[in-house]
């Protein structure tokens, strides 16, 4: 998938072969079954130029690592305290990536109203400053954890290690 994506073209089973050759060797039949694989999953779709097939990514690189973050996120018992060790885990760089994305949503997402009811159209709100009252941060319950949640451990464990630690270990 890789040389599609970095391609952003439709390739050949040959394209792909001779690019990945020049690393390492590889039997031009590999590449094809990979490439048949992606079909039957439906990551690339192919369509035939004389005698051979050329393979177009279904979606891209982002769109594929988004899908990926959301179905981990969304298998989670706990996703609040999933997030939150996600965000911990994140460089400086990326904590701005993600706020500037959160903007980016924010702003490109329609207020709704929470009065309306259900099924119905969401309300718009003006976005000229002088109709939009100034933001306020929304009140968080006194009951909210100040940061981190007490369920979400200092490390992550390592793949295979046990997950349930009796306290004081």
């Amino acid at each position: 998938m890789s040389r599609v994506w970095q391609w952003n073209r439709p390739v050949t089973v040959r394209e792909v072969l001779e690019d990945l050759q020049r690393e390492r060797s590889i039997a031009y039949t590999t590449v094809m079954t990979v490439m048949d694989n992606l079909h039957q999953k439906g990551w690339v779709r192919r369509e035939v130029d004389g005698r051979a097939y050329r393979y177009t990514a279904v979606s891209t690189r982002a769109a594929y690592a988004a899908a990926l973050m959301n179905e981990a996120w969304s298998k989670s018992d706990n996703p609040a305290a999933a997030l939150v060790a996600f965000f911990g885990m994140m460089s400086p760089a990326q904590r701005d990536a993600l706020e500037d994305a959160v903007r980016i949503v924010r702003r490109d997402q329609p207020e709704v109203d929470p009065q309306a009811a259900p099924g119905m159209e969401p309300e718009v709100r003006p976005e000229t400053p002088s109709e939009t009252a100034p933001e306020v941060p929304p009140e968080v319950p006194a009951e909210a954890p100040a940061e981190v949640p007490d369920d979400v451990p200092a490390e992550v464990p390592s793949e295979g290690a046990d997950r349930e630690h009796p306290a004081g270990r």
